[in-house]
């Protein structure tokens, strides 16, 4: 914590930088006090991680926060394992405190009569109906605590005192067991103390000084201890090491391979869309798909990005992220995968592959490597406005309406210009964490505009438009909806890339099917591995054989994949510096792999920069021993 303390100066000619620093201080103290009593009214200590959706819920209720269900999935993904104290103050820095004005504005919506009173029928159906649906106990509980007199309706304004009453009253207790708990430590330390120094009276208060150490400081030996170190580095310890060097052409000058089969038309075909967003981790989430085949069939399919743009003359900004379909079968009755094939030819933008597949069921996993689909600066001049009032009534603006609409776009992913279940359904576990069950999706369907039981793109509009009225036009969750999805401040879609696979089968019918949208994970991992493995060059390290290293090229990448045979965990050093026109997967030159006792991990994906001009990839990977 010492760093989040002011500097508080010595010399006296300064005292207005005193009182600043100090003054900056307390506040950020406070803060974090505030912080750690709400954090240990959910949890015993502030070691112990938050390890739910709904202990964040709590801790952040306790904090006198409000959030709601997407502000929580946007700090609770489906693939969000566990969050420390310092996550939970960073999420309180970025929400503000409940106040009663936003909740009176909530209740002034519902009160038809403006009395200042809400009948409990219609609180009942607002709350079980609309916005942040409830449970029917939830609301009966409310209605039982709030209704003092029993006379069937609620006293807004009196519940809002209330609820924010409670809230700050149960606040003050957490910090005043806090501070309590804080003196009592203090007390017990100055009595270890005094005991201490009592029995240290024989010694002069030098040597006692010399005793003490800040277990968080390093001990720098003094220059008479300096033969504990007198060997040199190298007689401690030797490196290991593997140089790969490959030169590479210009590929955008080399020739086509993917063409495709002459009777095409004929062919059976299916597709679907599909997207690759970015995590803030630099992770990569897409959807997956399960092809079935009846019968043993020449099969052509192809992967490339979704252009969204209505111009000819300026494509879509991610039209030049790398694509690529690993296909993937059971081997037996065992539910182990094998790789069948992977999409490496090319054309221009399209990915492609042909061959026979024989009868079954197939897993198809997107692929891109991260060279170009890549965390952006926050570096925006200027926040796009989402709503507008009109007349007293909110309104989406036309950048949110086109924004919104490239969204149906890309959700859409049978491309029938219609939502079904399953489709939105991707959508909200993306946006919020969470799937849409039946009984919302119902009411859904009651209060949009709907065809063949699938919400129209007018029907996703209003959508949310009743999302921002819900919120009084507060744009935070809408914000969430987007960053979701990829998009900037600007409304420009920069960490998600939309695309499209294709499949055509010569003598049978086929079935894709979206089944899932998740991270790439171990059976991505395993795939490239295996590919690389089976295809690549292998190079084992000089005295140092249980590791290999294995590079596999194509006209568009160099993937380098790590085997570790022995039995103890080892860290890869790597050094790109000397590559030419090359970006990395990794997004850095130099950086270190750990890979756990046999097993084998992907090291880095290397693309050239411009691909007009040729590059050289020079890579240097070492271990010390």
């Amino acid at each position: 914590m010492s760093n989040r303390q002011g500097s508080i100066t010595s010399t006296p000619a300064k005292p207005v930088q005193y009182e600043v620093g100090r003054s900056q201080c307390t506040e950020e103290e406070t803060f974090y006090k505030n912080c750690r009593a709400a954090y240990l009214v959910v949890f015993g200590t502030s070691l112990e991680n938050i390890t739910s959706k709904d202990q964040l819920c709590l801790a952040l209720q306790q904090a006198g926060r409000n959030p709601s269900r997407k502000i929580l999935g946007k700090y609770w993904t489906q693939y969000t394992k566990k969050l420390n104290f310092d996550d939970f103050c960073e999420i309180l820095k970025k929400e503000k405190l409940t106040d009663k004005n936003e909740l009176m504005k909530a209740f002034k919506k519902i009160d038809l009569n403006n009395d200042g009173y809400i009948m409990h029928e219609e609180l009942y159906k607002v709350l079980t109906t609309k916005g942040e649906r409830m449970t029917h106990e939830e609301v009966k509980m409310i209605m039982d605590e709030a209704d003092i007199n029993n006379d069937g309706k609620l006293d807004y304004n009196e519940f809002c005192n209330l609820l924010l009453a409670t809230v700050e009253t149960s606040q003050k207790t957490a910090v005043a067991r806090l501070e309590a708990d804080a003196k009592m430590k203090q007390q017990q330390f100055g009595s270890l103390t005094d005991t201490l120094l009592e029995h240290s009276s024989s010694s002069s208060s030098k040597s006692l000084l010399g005793t003490i150490q800040n277990p968080e400081t390093e001990v720098i030996p003094r220059k008479a201890d300096s033969r504990l170190s007198s060997r040199p580095s190298s007689a401690r310890s030797r490196r290991a090491s593997i140089s790969s060097a490959i030169s590479m052409g210009a590929t955008i000058t080399k020739s086509l391979k993917l063409t495709e089969p002459k009777a095409i038309k004929n062919w059976q075909h299916a597709w679907s869309k599909g997207c690759f967003f970015l995590e803030e981790d630099g992770g990569i989430i897409s959807h997956r798909y399960r092809l079935e085949l009846h019968q043993t069939t020449n099969v052509f399919l192809t992967i490339r990005p979704l252009n969204l743009s209505q111009s000819e003359e300026k494509l879509s900004p991610w039209m030049n992220v790398d694509t690529a379909l690993y296909v993937l079968r059971n081997t037996g009755d065992s539910e182990a995968l094998e790789v069948v094939c992977a999409t490496e030819l090319r054309e221009k933008e399209k990915f492609g592959w042909k061959g026979e597949l024989r009868s079954g069921i197939y897993h198809l996993l997107p692929f891109t490597t991260g060279c170009r689909l890549r965390k952006r600066r926050k570096s925006v001049t200027r926040e796009a406005k989402l709503v507008n009032r009109e007349n007293d009534d909110l309104a989406l603006t036309k950048e949110f309406r086109a924004a919104l609409s490239d969204i149906f776009e890309v959700i859409d992913l049978d491309g029938n210009g219609l939502l079904s279940f399953e489709e939105y359904n991707f959508f909200e576990l993306r946006t919020s964490g969470e799937k849409c069950d039946s009984e919302a999706w119902a009411v859904c369907q009651e209060n949009f505009d709907t065809k063949k039981n699938e919400l129209t793109r007018q029907g996703f509009m209003d959508l949310n438009l009743m999302e921002a009225n819900d919120r009084e036009g507060d744009p935070r969750d809408l914000w969430v909806t987007l960053e979701s999805m990829g998009y900037s401040k600007a409304l420009e879609m920069h960490e998600a890339c939309p695309f499209v696979v294709n499949i055509y089968a010569e003598n049978c019918k086929l079935k894709l099917t979206p089944i899932s949208l998740e991270v790439g994970g171990s059976l991505l991992n395993s795939a490239i591995c295996r590919s690389v493995i089976s295809k690549g060059e292998a190079k084992a390290m000089k005295d140092y054989n249980t590791l290999v290293i294995h590079s596999y090229k194509t006209e568009t990448r160099i993937t380098s994949v790590i085997e570790n045979k022995s039995e103890s965990k080892v860290i890869v050093h790597v050094n790109n510096e000397q590559s030419k026109n090359c970006v990395s997967s990794r997004g850095l030159s130099i950086f270190a792999v750990e890979v756990a006792p046999r097993t084998t991990t992907v090291c880095q994906h290397v693309m050239p920069v411009n691909e007009r001009q040729g590059w050289i990839y020079c890579c240097t990977e070492s271990i010390v021993t």
